[in-house]
């Protein structure tokens, strides 16, 4: 067992089985709001006192939660006897053995993974945008959703089967039973049936009026025949150069100039739908918030945006898995497509081009296969540089679709630029990166201490206001 992946499915239940499956989903979003309770109000007691502890960890909110809900303040009773003497009797949380534990232990955990997130951002450890602290979810805003783990019982039968009972088209979950799916699950079951998989988790989620199902399982490799064969470290050949543009969706070719692949037919499912999109949309503007058709009208929406997402990652799907069965070195350059996104005349077709996930999608598959991808420096002039001698065109234009070199050599642009990167392993042997891409040395320019001007109490430190926990006094007038 190496690699995981996922397999998702929609869901077919009965109206019984939605109505628990609401229930389990209602109940994780109630256990993430109370764990993030219990930390909000630790933070505003340990402004009064300091060693006050604060739950955080995983375990440390699954135990305080597993404490909380049989106590007073959970839930209670007023029992009153035949003499008219009042007696409280504690309850807890009346319903929660109508769910399963799982549920509120994964909510639990969800909470602290927000948290460990929001900490590691505040302390520099986490790469990317900065997370806020995190927020109560909405019953309307948030996705109803919740996760439940496939334990092993002692007679080695799981918790979350797949094809029971005779209906290949079913998941069989704990404490819900077996639910029907619309799709085939012959190749799970086949990877379950002979011990290649293990699913490890199963989380349900509600979207566009329909519950889906995504099992994470955790595979064996793929058979030999099915990987590439492994390279000498002295062999520097075989590379293949990627080049995604918008015109053409990706342009493959070798670094001595051989075109192996081009994918000039991409979908482009946004553009395609935009005018139904548009008509969705007005037509939501029009309902009453809250009325029967406002909602009808959310879901419509909705379901138009998920088959644009729908057909655009299909279409990377078969990209990536036709481009890694054939190549066992691939190239890609790294594109810095949040900054692109801000030139207006250019971003919803590169949002419609999906290159982010194209590359992700590229990276594991490759990895399953036992290929190589390696991401080229961002600063490397892919187009603009001759792959004949080397001259970088400064004055090449996105308008400019033919490179021409003062050398006389004459190519398509994107597949001058996948020759480049096709190129550039050999280039840069050590496939390191300077501190300073730009100057191509080290750097030296001092900087502060990460958090220093922004958090006074200290980097990692969780300030009360952060939290939401800060009461501040109505303005005086």
């Amino acid at each position: 067992m190496s690699r995981h992946t996922t397999f998702r499915y929609c869901l077919d239940p009965t109206v019984e089985q939605s109505v628990v499956l609401v229930r389990h989903a209602g109940a994780a979003r109630f256990a993430f709001n109370q764990s993030l309770a219990f930390v909000k109000t630790a933070l505003t007691q340990r402004k009064i006192d300091p060693e006050y502890p604060v739950p955080w960890t995983r375990f440390d909110l699954i135990n305080a939660f597993n404490a909380w809900k049989k106590t007073e303040a959970a839930g209670r009773v007023f029992a009153v006897d035949a003499s008219g003497i009042t007696e409280i009797e504690v309850t807890g949380l009346a319903w929660r053995n109508q769910v399963r534990q799982q549920v509120f232990e994964e909510a639990a955990a969800d909470c602290s993974s927000a948290l460990a997130a929001f900490s590691e951002s505040r302390t520099g450890k986490r790469a990317g945008t900065r997370i806020g602290f995190p927020r109560f979810k909405s019953k309307g805003k948030t996705v109803p959703s919740f996760r439940l783990r496939s334990i092993q019982a002692k007679t080695g039968r799981a918790s979350v089967r797949v094809g029971d009972h005779d209906t290949a088209r079913s998941v069989t979950l704990p404490g819900i039973g077996a639910v029907r799916v619309r799709e085939d699950t012959r190749r799970l079951r086949r990877l379950l049936a002979k011990g290649r998989a293990k699913i490890l988790y199963a989380t349900v989620s509600y979207r566009s009026r329909r519950w889906w199902i995504s099992l994470t399982t955790e595979s064996s490799d793929l058979h030999p025949a099915h990987r590439h064969q492994p390279r000498k470290d002295s062999d520097c050949q075989g590379w293949v150069g990627i080049d995604r543009g918008l015109t053409v969706f990706a342009v493959a070719a070798t670094a001595d100039g051989a075109e192996v692949a081009r994918f000039d037919t991409a979908p482009k499912p946004l553009a395609a739908g935009l005018s139904r999109g548009r008509h969705l949309a007005k037509s939501l503007s029009r309902k009453q918030k809250g009325s029967h058709n406002h909602h009808l009208a959310v879901v419509r929406l909705g379901r138009h945006h998920r088959r644009v997402a729908d057909i655009r990652r299909h279409f990377a799907h078969q990209v990536a898995n036709t481009l890694v069965k054939t190549h066992d070195r691939i190239v890609i350059e790294d594109l810095n497509v949040a900054g692109m996104l801000g030139n207006h005349r250019l971003a919803r077709a590169i949002s419609d081009a999906g290159w982010a996930g194209f590359a992700r999608l590229l990276t594991y598959k490759q990895a399953w296969r036992g290929g190589t991808v390696i991401i080229a420096d961002r600063w490397y002039p892919s187009s603009k540089r001759c792959s004949a001698c080397g001259t970088i065109s400064a004055a090449l234009s996105l308008a400019d679709r033919v490179f021409l070199c003062e050398c006389g050599f004459s190519a398509d642009r994107d597949h001058n630029a996948a020759i480049n990167l096709a190129m550039w392993p050999t280039m840069h042997q050590n496939f390191s990166r300077s501190p300073d891409p730009r100057a191509g040395g080290r750097v030296t320019k001092v900087r502060r201490r990460e958090g220093a001007d922004r958090h006074p109490l200290g980097v990692g430190e969780t300030v009360p206001g952060e939290a939401g926990t800060e009461i501040h006094a109505a303005l005086a007038l």
